[in-house]
């Protein structure tokens, strides 16, 4: 609306270096009816412009983003720019006298490169592309162009990283052919877009969300239907060969990946794309590590540089440095890792595991474990811009952590967990079973050998090799914890056991508790989980533990990090009450001489011992506070009164409770609390869920058992022995609050 002459002179003392003006331009040559030829030359006259904020903002490390304004940026979408851009984009959805209008590839590249670069400077932009849904669908659409494809879906990701609602994948046009045409360098890439519409939004950390919170959000889904991400996930499994081309992703060798030529290509391409700029920082300082040592130097020319399409300029174009190569592999099979781990966590969790067993994801990673996954690299490479080693945003790092990841889902209650080993191991497990004189597991008799991993070691074995070798303050040791304990989660397996055990997992344990006293809570967690899992049932895991903790002084390392923190030890503390239980009532000679032996489970059969354990669980505990990591506290304490009712002296512990309540002078207020989180328990865990066949199979008792402890222990009758209420006083009862309010 403004003249032209109004313009002209105002751009001078506002410093809008003509942006106005070629925006009026450009405004009055994208009409229906133009040829769009003199709009691209305006779109290049406007695009460096541009470039080269978004340039120094990217590599400046957004360091002085407080000072520094973007002032071209900012006039461009001022004066309209951003929405005029999306209006020419769109143009080929405008239908003239029956005729759709085609607008060139480069043309949709320049506007792309516009849009992105005024997204990355100024503020609100993406945001407000973002709430263009049908812009948003549409841009999916550019992806079925091999030279629009990288910009789009670097734009696109953008977006859909502040978008507010989810978008639905099923709203995109032919969501299947266009997949099914990509290539896989394409697909890869599209991986990173497929991360924010398949995992479930503002769930943060699962773990720290509140039961009565998460409760509340279910039954709400319910009568929602499924989510936005459940239906993208669907929507994503029901295109032919998806699951299988990911697999072949994230197996292949560095050797089978891209040609030299359409690398380079690519690397170019993620040089003039800024999104790219860190990684491509970590890929130059490889290359002229490696330069150093070898003749094929590469040297990136800036852009807009002598050489006509700003190719590399290299004295051996054919020669990449290997590294380069492995470097752009990591990037790719981060994100198909991801993808696939999301999957695998789904409503079709089911499907998702019988086609990656299938396409043999798991002997492909097994094979590309020592020289990718977990290979030897220098210290200075492969760290993005301004971070160091061990921190989590270096693609290395990432891998390694998405890959412990994948094997923890992969492997948590599920048959299929055995393909993690190699025929040889498979038959190790076999001849454990055969010499304890005990069934062979199912499951592993149901294994299909041809899917199974292959050379010398299966990636379970590697895991351990690498986890044992593991510095004491690596950030790894949680998720290496993690996915070993997935392998023995479920039914309690002696062959597993042994079979980790022969390996020498649970000295490596203790010494990592014990030895080295470790710190971190998340790892010692971890260890403590896995510890159980290793010892549950087990009288040679007893025997070895008592030989390792061989003096007072260790024993009592062992139980100052257990007490340090309860939340994270309670399920070992769970596992040893069990397993003691069990020991007391079997007639074996070996079973008798590690109960007389084994402090430990010398110190657990102690009822003072028992009764500590038990206030204290209860006691770090409230209704409103619990959590999926924090549940298993009270789970505890109900496992210690179920073999106490076992026993008949679930009176005698509620008693003992009640004393150390006036003891501590909080008469009332631990029996309240169990009352109300027993309350919880049974609206939580009587509803049709996996959680109930969890708690029968990790501790061996009946189901059935658990919810008539806990319905005796609810007794309203104070005449009653075993009910909670016979225990408190009358005008310290607070029983029947709602747990809804705070």
């Amino acid at each position: 609306q403004f003249t032209e002459t109004f313009l002209t002179e105002r751009d001078k003392p506002s410093k809008w270096s003509g942006i106005p003006q070629l925006l009026l331009k450009l405004y009055a040559t994208s009409h229906l009816h133009s040829d769009f030829v003199e709009c691209q030359n305006i779109l290049k006259e406007i695009s460096p412009l541009l470039s080269m904020e978004a340039m120094a903002f990217v590599t400046e490390e957004r360091k002085l983003t407080q000072e520094t304004t973007y002032p071209n940026t900012y006039i461009f979408d001022l004066f309209g720019g951003v929405d005029l851009l999306v209006e020419i984009l769109m143009r080929p959805t405008v239908s003239l006298r029956g005729q759709k209008l085609k607008i060139s590839d480069e043309m949709s590249k320049d506007c792309l490169s516009i849009l992105y670069n005024t997204c990355v400077c100024t503020e609100g932009v993406t945001k407000r592309l973002a709430e263009k849904n049908d812009f948003v669908i549409f841009l999916f659409t550019l992806m079925t162009s091999k030279k629009t494809f990288l910009q789009t879906a670097t734009l696109i990701e953008d977006i859909l990283g502040v978008k507010k609602e989810m978008i639905r994948l099923d709203e995109v046009p032919n969501l299947s052919s266009l997949v099914s045409n990509f290539d896989q360098q394409q697909l890869a890439n599209f991986c990173r877009i497929l991360a924010v519409t398949i995992s479930e939004m503002d769930t943060g950390n699962d773990d720290k969300h509140t039961l009565l919170a998460k409760n509340a959000q279910q039954k709400k889904s319910l009568s929602l239907g499924p989510s936005a991400a459940e239906i993208n996930q669907a929507a994503l499994l029901s295109i032919p060969g998806f699951v299988e081309r990911l697999c072949k992703l994230a197996t292949r060798k560095v050797s089978e990946s891209t040609g030299t030529a359409s690398f380079l290509q690519e690397l170019e391409e993620w040089y003039t794309w800024l999104d790219n700029a860190l990684v491509l920082d970590a890929l130059m300082r490889v290359a002229n590590e490696e330069s150093e040592h070898s003749q094929a130097s590469i040297v990136f020319s800036p852009p807009g540089a002598s050489e006509e399409n700003g190719l590399p300029h290299t004295s051996a174009r054919t020669q990449l440095p290997q590294s380069m190569k492995i470097m752009h592999e990591i990037m790719y099979k981060l994100e198909v890792l991801y993808v696939l781990c999301v999957l695998l966590m789904g409503r079709q969790r089911n499907q998702v595991h019988r086609m990656i067993a299938e396409f043999k994801l798991i002997p492909g990673l097994n094979n590309l474990f020592d020289k990718l996954i977990w290979r030897k690299h220098s210290a200075s490479a492969l760290v993005l811009h301004g971070h160091n080693q061990n921190c989590d945003c270096s693609p290395d790092i990432t891998l390694k952590i998405q890959f412990l990841r994948l094997l923890q889902s992969f492997s948590d209650h599920h048959e299929n967990k055995y393909l993690l080993l190699n025929n040889q191991e498979l038959n190790e497990l076999s001849a454990i079973s055969l010499k304890a004189n005990i069934p062979e597991v199912e499951a592993v008799l149901n294994t299909d050998r041809s899917l199974v991993c292959d050379g010398k070691r299966g990636l379970l074995t590697r895991l351990l090799q690498v986890m044992k070798k593991e510095p004491a303050e690596s950030s790894f040791r949680f998720w290496q914890a993690r996915a070993v304990e997935s392998f023995l989660r479920g039914t309690t397996s002696y062959a597993d056991q042994m079979f980790l055990l022969k390996r020498g997992l649970l000295e490596h344990i203790l010494y990592c508790i014990v030895d080295s006293e470790c710190k971190s809570r998340d790892v010692l967690q971890s260890y403590f989980d896995l510890l159980g899992e290793l010892m549950k049932f087990n009288v040679d895991a007893f025997k070895r533990f008592n030989k390792y903790i061989n003096t007072d002084a260790k024993f009592q390392v062992f139980l100052k990090q257990i007490n340090s923190s309860l939340v994270d030890s309670n399920m070992l503390v769970r596992c040893v009450t069990l397993s003691l239980d069990r020991f007391e009532n079997q007639v074996d000679m070996k079973v008798a001489e590690v109960l007389s032996e084994c402090r430990l489970l010398a110190y657990i059969s102690q009822v003072p011992t028992q009764m500590s354990f038990l206030f204290r669980l209860i006691n770090i505990i409230h209704v409103q506070t619990l959590t999926q990591e924090n549940v298993s506290c009270l789970n505890t304490s109900l496992v210690i009164l179920m073999l106490a009712r076992r026993k008949e002296r679930l009176p005698l512990y509620l008693r003992l409770l009640q004393r150390m309540e006036h003891n501590k002078k909080y008469p009332g207020f631990l029996l309240n609390n169990f009352h109300n989180l027993l309350r919880f328990w049974q609206q939580h865990y009587l509803h049709k869920d996996k959680d109930s066949t969890c708690l029968e199979n990790s501790s061996c008792i009946s189901f059935s058992y658990w919810k008539e402890t806990v319905s005796i222990l609810l007794n309203p009758d104070r005449q009653s022995p075993s009910a909670l209420v016979s225990y408190m006083e009358e005008p310290y009862m607070d029983i029947d609050r709602d747990f809804t309010e705070e």
